[in-house]
């Protein structure tokens, strides 16, 4: 099956994509394509929405969920940063953290203490 996605404006075509084809598999292929390292997400876009596909997903089905309407959804590749070759190793300490759209950070331990501790412990008592 053919995949179309757009880049840069451009719409390419992606072949021999199948149902088990991953997200992470055809953005790769599309980065060599195109000879850019960096980093990217395949953005799922619908009227005035759009959705990241994580790299693990299939594109093939999530298009085919959207039955009637799979003809009006466009994919669309999108360099979220630079890989890990071109980012500056100087002073990576001052840098801001890396966000990711998949990870989530845990609430502080005094607040987690406080929520589950039915018996009065301290901190100290817990570790």
């Amino acid at each position: 099956m053919e995949l179309k996605v757009w880049v840069d404006g451009v719409q390419r075509i992606v072949c021999g994509v199948t149902e088990v084809t991953t997200c992470q598999e055809v953005v790769i292929a599309l980065a060599q394509a195109i000879g850019r390292t960096g980093r990217y997400t395949l953005i799922e876009k619908w009227r005035e929405t759009e959705r990241h596909l994580a790299p693990h997903e299939n594109p093939v089905v999530s298009l085919n969920k959207w039955g009637q309407y799979a003809s009006d959804v466009q994919l669309v590749l999108q360099r979220t940063g630079p890989s890990l070759s071109e980012r500056p190793t100087s002073d990576t300490s001052a840098r801001a953290p890396e966000r990711s759209l998949y990870r989530q950070s845990l609430p502080p331990m005094a607040k987690l203490l406080s929520q589950v501790n039915p018996l009065g412990w301290t901190r100290s008592t817990l570790t």
